[in-house]
């Protein structure tokens, strides 16, 4: 299953999400589309609230680049494209607090860079 996450600005950014980790995590997530929220950014991570929430399910406290996650602690959905402000070294990408890891980005997940901080964001199922 695949998602789309669009952000507004004054350059469209938009990314594709190969749903695959968490299963009851990614179908609260399914459940509850479309919505649109406010990105913000920590590092090189995008989070955004989330309609909906979920406890813990195999939470990770280390992910991978492009990796899509849902944070139980704020209800939000974290797309990390880089190291964040927990990171201790440039090649670790390190939540906040553990995540549920849902999926991965499809393609480059660099392309965030553009997103900037209060961008409307869309979430949609592909």
């Amino acid at each position: 299953m695949r998602i789309r996450i669009t952000f507004e600005s004054g350059l469209s950014v938009e990314c594709v999400v190969d749903l695959d980790e968490s299963p009851e995590t990614a179908r609260a997530l399914l459940s509850s589309l479309p919505f649109e929220s406010e990105a913000h950014l920590w590092g090189e991570e995008i989070y955004f609230p989330v309609p909906f929430s979920v406890p813990p399910e195999n939470p990770k406290d280390v992910v991978d680049l492009g990796d899509v996650a849902y944070w139980p602690e704020e209800p939000s959905l974290c797309l990390f494209f880089g190291p964040t402000l927990s990171s201790p070294s440039p090649d670790v990408i390190k939540p906040y607090s553990p995540v549920n890891v849902v999926g991965k980005i499809v393609g480059d997940p660099k392309v965030l860079k553009k997103v900037r901080d209060g961008e409307r964001v869309r979430v949609e199922r592909l």
